[in-house]
């Protein structure tokens, strides 16, 4: 399977690339089958190996850190949280001409929450407890958010969100995208504590068994600020009464819900643009999260 070229400047992965990398540092591993997992994610390349382990081959530069921050912080997270997670069990290193760090992690069953959900309100609960458990664990010896990342600032992404709303044109209601956006920008800021927040609640992030949440992966945003970034399930998963139920849950107040709905605008804004002629899963997903934040407006 030949993965899409999406950035510029991506590195090209394939198994016998994965399995040379096995051979050199995990030879336990070497003879097990591979084979790359269909995927709309956007910078790491996934691959099955036997039954029970899957590698993730950063595709870009700027996802390299992931693997290192996953193997530190989901060990310490996954004990405090009510569904899965994709906890590392061994951690690679560049090699065989490959420039990244990467990662093989525990194999975990299900399909992506995309039209795969039997109840949307009792995923609506699922997921509010998940954010919830998030939200309660400790931040004391969190790292420091970057600025322009996931649970800051909204008018941190400003230039960017206007900039993308303008290269699409036509291809939305920008007119209608902007007075959304402002409405979230004008939405007093949190004064609370930070918390843990996911970042990247995206349907291709939660897993499906038998029609139930089970699992919550790609933990690349994780960061602690600002509790209304992990609302972005109201507009990308749910609707009608499971987006009520999912806020309830929550106990959201009004300006955290047009901050969540700014997080929601901001994600679809940005990708639509970047991955439009070559991720048509991203673009339905992003295309769908705006559909339901400018009717929601």
């Amino acid at each position: 399977m030949s993965a899409t070229r999406m950035h510029a400047d991506e590195i090209s992965t394939d198994p016998d690339l994965l399995r040379r990398l096995l051979a050199g540092q995990f030879p336990r591993w070497a003879d097990l089958p591979v084979r790359q997992v269909a995927s709309y994610g956007t910078d790491h390349d996934i691959y099955r190996l036997g039954e029970r382990l899957v590698a993730r081959l950063p595709r870009i530069g700027w996802a390299t850190a992931q693997a290192a921050k996953e193997a530190e912080w989901l060990p310490k997270l996954a004990p405090h949280l009510p569904l899965a997670l994709p906890v590392p069990v061994a951690m690679g290193r560049p090699a065989e001409g490959y420039p990244f760090d990467w990662s093989v992690c525990e194999w975990l069953p299900g399909e992506n929450a995309n039209g795969a959900i039997d109840d949307l309100n009792r995923a609506a609960v699922d997921l509010a407890a998940f954010v919830a458990a998030l939200r309660r664990i400790d931040t004391s010896d969190a790292f420091p958010r970057p600025p322009r990342h996931r649970g800051g600032p909204l008018a941190e992404f400003d230039d960017s969100v206007r900039r993308s709303i303008g290269q699409l044109g036509d291809r939305i209601d920008g007119a209608a995208a902007l007075r959304s956006w402002r409405e979230s920008l004008d939405a007093p800021a949190w004064d609370g504590p930070e918390v843990w927040v996911h970042g990247d609640l995206l349907p291709g992030n939660l897993l499906v068994v038998d029609g139930r949440l089970s699992a919550v992966i790609d933990f690349g945003c994780l960061n602690v600020g600002d509790p209304a970034c992990d609302l972005q399930p109201a507009w990308n998963v749910f609707a009608g009464d499971s987006r009520e139920r999912f806020r309830a849950e929550l106990d959201v107040d009004d300006a955290s819900w047009l901050r969540g709905r700014g997080w929601a605008l901001l994600q679809a804004v940005l990708a639509l643009p970047y991955y439009w002629n070559t991720n048509p899963g991203m673009i339905r997903q992003a295309s769908h999260a705006l559909a339901q934040v400018l009717g929601d407006y």
